[in-house]
């Protein structure tokens, strides 16, 4: 827990723009909330991967949302339930489900259906609001802690520039 923790923070104190950083968020939100074994979560991680948001972010986010999952799994069961039960909608399910390709999103599972559903709806504003919580992170946060003698002083050490050498190395 404490790694995700660090590698959370080294993202947020990366060079890396604040849109990379709240796409990485936004798509790990998707992952987490929903069921691991589906349709949905292989394109998201393909979407992650080309998109070439902040890994570290994005894995760091899928193992939050991922326990936050667990424990809205009852809403998203009873959200699920709801639309597959609902009458309008039922040709809609039964026509999605004569597709093999759309078995395999296991949208006929009330959780993946509730989950997905919850998360899609959540997309946009998680998106626009892990960028702002990164912009003000960076700009108030970051600054603040910059500013004590400690923090100087570690900036300042041998250790640190060995610590900064090699992880540019470890980057390239």
């Amino acid at each position: 827990m404490l790694t995700l923790l660090a590698k959370l923070l080294k993202a947020l104190n990366s060079e890396s723009s604040p849109r990379q950083i709240a796409l990485a968020i936004a798509l790990a939100m998707i992952i987490g909330l929903t069921p691991t074994l589906s349709l949905h979560n292989l394109l998201v991680l393909l979407i992650a991967f080309v998109l070439r948001v902040n890994l570290s972010a994005f894995f760091a986010a899928v193992a939050a949302f991922s326990l936050l999952g667990l424990g809205l799994s009852a809403i998203f069961a009873s959200v699920g339930e709801s639309l597959l039960t609902h009458a309008n909608l039922s040709e809609f399910w039964q026509g999605l489900y004569q597709f093999e390709l759309l078995k395999l999103a296991h949208f006929h599972h009330t959780l993946t259906l509730g989950a997905f559903f919850c998360a899609l709806i959540s997309f946009i504003p998680m998106l626009f609001l892990s960028q702002y919580l990164v912009i003000r992170y960076r700009h108030h946060l970051k600054t603040f802690t910059e500013r004590f003698k400690i923090v100087q002083a570690l900036k300042a050490s041998k250790f640190y520039r060995l610590y900064l050498n090699l992880s540019n190395k470890g980057a390239v």
